[in-house]
């Protein structure tokens, strides 16, 4: 994936006990990431890989699109380096080869659902948002 190395401690070192900030091409790649999955239907089918590898057809019916919309965001991603494939007889199967992409995709998703689910709590502040 071109973003694999945003996470890392050689794109992001430390410095004291604070962090350095990354480069303006790890934090453009980093942007064009988070623009893909800015997308509903791309996220969606994001999440859906999260849960394993699947077909176009079988990613269709899960995500409710068309076939041709969910080949051409599948395309895109495919593309960015967030989703691979591989041929399975006549069919092509995609799948997240990259944990941390996952990783964060679960978790943004799995805190708004939580969040949905209880709307009682009070979203936890990132500091310096101020507020």
């Amino acid at each position: 994936m071109p973003c694999g190395g945003w996470t890392g401690e050689g794109a992001v070192g430390r410095i004291g006990g604070g962090f350095q900030d990354p480069s303006a091409e790890v934090l453009a790649e980093a942007a064009a990431a988070f623009g893909l999955l800015a997308s509903t239907a791309r996220l969606h089918i994001m999440w859906a890989l999260s849960q394993g590898e699947s077909d176009v057809t079988h990613l269709a019916d899960r995500v409710g699109g068309a076939l041709p919309a969910v080949s051409q965001h599948l395309s895109k991603l495919k593309l960015a380096g967030l989703v691979r494939s591989r041929r399975e007889g006549r069919r092509q199967v995609y799948y997240v080869d990259d944990p941390d992409v996952v990783t964060v995709v679960r978790l943004m998703v799995g805190q708004l659902a939580a969040r949905a689910e209880f709307p009682s709590v009070p979203p936890r502040r990132a500091h310096g948002t101020g507020g």
